[in-house]
């Protein structure tokens, strides 16, 4: 399948955050994206720097990094407010959260900008296509109406095969904006532009460059290779040709190092209803637990919270959790706990999801409070798969612990051991 890739950006994201605060405690006041205004430094002593400028301030000359004293130089009737950090990672956590409503491939690049892999969701959004949009067009509008309508700033969507396309063409024309940018459009909407616009040129390497006369992005991309790593070094030439020549990644890092949740969604081929919940869900959650369990394993990690999460038919997103006794990487209290969760969800009187006429087209399984095993209790069901090849010494010490655990909990003679009749 062709990939996919959407690189979303927030436009001017301090300012328009600030804005968004400023507006939500005084309706009455002046929205800072529409006049000349700055975040960062200080008003009335004209110190510090420029850490984010309004579009009319642009139209001065204005950029981030220049200092305040000079920005009022420019624009004597400048608007400024002071950094406010709290929010912006408040709104930057309701921004990723909107993304991974769309897909669970995301990879965040920074606190105002990420990367989807929207490959495999045609089917999943064939309602948002109309006759001035089809897919993946019409997925980022979409998006993109959403994030504005509920969080209150804008944001521009790149498409594209690649990450790097990707994020080239979010950087065309501001504000609100959706541009495409594939292999077929590179000379015509790519090339033309100045090699310092290529994503991860450095204003050096643009300077070094031009003195070798490469001006565009297309005379980097036809300069020979070598004579590119010659003037600027091994990797920074091979970067520069690959890149203006497009090409770039298209794969995402979607986990973190230190994951706070291990999860697996999956998009069902029609929606799973009642009747089907049985025959369908089930056999769903049990693959999903089976490879949520396979990747803590692999991390020599556990989870002490089980969640399972659907998204209705009307592309809502629900979901619901419950703590263990202890944490677990056992795919079989992972999928129990899994399959009584999603039950819960579905058929609760009253408010049972699939009572109320809502088919499933999306069912995920995860686990969340991640620990290195301190938090671990002995499990029967982990005793019940131990085999007896060598472990038997100590499969005995562990039923012997949980005999004497169950004991002081519920009493004495609450478990009791079996004896192999063949013997």
């Amino acid at each position: 399948m062709e990939k996919i890739i959407f690189h979303v950006d927030v436009n001017s994201a301090f300012l328009s955050w600030s804005a968004v605060k400023r507006l939500k405690e005084d309706p009455g006041a002046v929205d800072l994206r529409t006049v000349p205004s700055i975040v960062g430094g200080d008003e009335k002593t004209r110190h510090g720097i420029v850490t984010a400028a309004s579009i009319p301030a642009k139209a001065y000359g204005i950029k981030t990094a220049m200092t305040v004293n000079e920005a009022f130089r420019l624009c004597p009737g400048l608007l400024t407010v002071k950094s406010d950090f709290l929010t912006y990672e408040e709104y930057s956590r309701q921004f990723i959260a909107i993304l991974r409503d769309f897909t669970d491939i995301v990879e965040q690049a920074s606190i105002d900008e990420a990367y989807m892999d929207v490959s495999s969701t045609r089917r999943l959004y064939s309602s948002y296509e109309s006759k001035e949009y089809g897919f993946p067009l019409s997925l980022a509008h979409a998006l993109k109406d959403r994030i504005k309508k509920e969080l209150g700033f804008t944001v521009n969507v790149g498409i594209s095969e690649n990450c790097l396309l990707a994020k080239m063409a979010s950087d065309f024309e501001k504000p609100d904006k959706v541009h495409t940018l594939y292999p077929d459009e590179i000379e015509k909407k790519m090339w033309p532009l100045p090699v310092r616009d290529l994503f991860g040129c450095g204003k050096a390497t643009a300077e070094k460059l031009k003195s070798f006369g490469i001006m565009t992005i297309r005379d980097a991309a036809r300069a020979d290779e070598k004579f590119l790593k010659k003037v600027l070094g091994e990797k920074a030439g091979i970067y520069i040709h690959e890149s203006a020549n497009g090409r770039g990644r298209d794969s995402l890092e979607t986990e973190r190092a230190d994951s706070k949740s291990y999860s697996n969604e999956v998009t069902t081929e029609k929606d799973i209803t009642a009747e089907s919940f049985e025959d369908e869900a089930i056999p769903i959650v049990e693959r999903l637990s089976e490879s949520v369990s396979r990747r803590l394993k692999n991390d020599k990690v556990f989870g002490k919270t089980v969640f399972v999460s659907v998204k209705t038919s009307d592309f809502k997103r629900h979901s619901k959790q419950t703590a263990l006794s202890g944490s677990t990487d056992s795919s079989k209290v992972i999928c129990e706990t899994a399959v009584s969760l999603l039950r819960e969800l579905s058929f609760e009187k009253g408010r049972g999801l699939l009572l109320n006429g809502k088919g499933y087209r999306l069912i995920g399984v995860g686990v969340s409070g991640i620990d290195h095993g301190e938090n671990r209790q002995i499990s029967l069901f982990e005793l019940e798969n131990e085999t007896s090849n060598g472990r038997d010494r100590e499969r005995e010490k562990r039923l012997d612990m949980l005999s004497d655990l169950l004991d002081k909990k519920f009493g004495k003679g609450v478990i009791k051991k079996g004896f192999d009749k063949g013997k």
